[in-house]
């Protein structure tokens, strides 16, 4: 079954206030976002084990010129991660009724974890 065209897979930095148009919110980062409380955040999950590994995360280092062996890694990473092979199916699932915000806490809106998985989830969805 693939989802309602209607609906898609985003990402939304974390900080940003929450919309009814995010529908389900998952943070995808694996250390939980400076400054906020978790009683403050709305968020229906937090799935830190399909974030990158500390090395991964460590080697990009939110520089620029490192975002392309980052995002081959952190690929690399998401096929052989099981958390991540079971977020296509539930993600699958979740946009044929609403949107699915992928929460991530990085200052860089184009270059960040939450915008590989995002790509990576969406060639799933598409490619099952």
């Amino acid at each position: 079954m693939k989802p309602d065209k209607k609906y898609c897979l985003q990402v939304k930095r974390v900080y940003e206030a929450s919309d009814a148009s995010d529908g389900y919110r998952i943070l995808v980062d694996r250390l939980w976002p400076r400054g906020i409380r978790k009683e403050d955040l709305i968020l229906d999950r937090w799935l830190k084990e399909a974030a990158p590994s500390n090395e991964v995360r460590k080697q990009f280092n939110h520089q620029i010129e490192n975002y392309g062996l980052f995002a081959e890694n952190y690929r690399k990473e998401l096929d052989n991660n099981e958390t991540a092979q079971m977020l296509v199916p539930f993600c699958r699932k979740l946009l044929c009724a609403q949107n699915v915000t992928l929460l991530y806490s990085a200052k860089d809106r184009e270059h960040n974890n939450a915008v590989v998985l995002c790509s990576w989830l969406n060639e799933k969805i598409k490619g099952e």
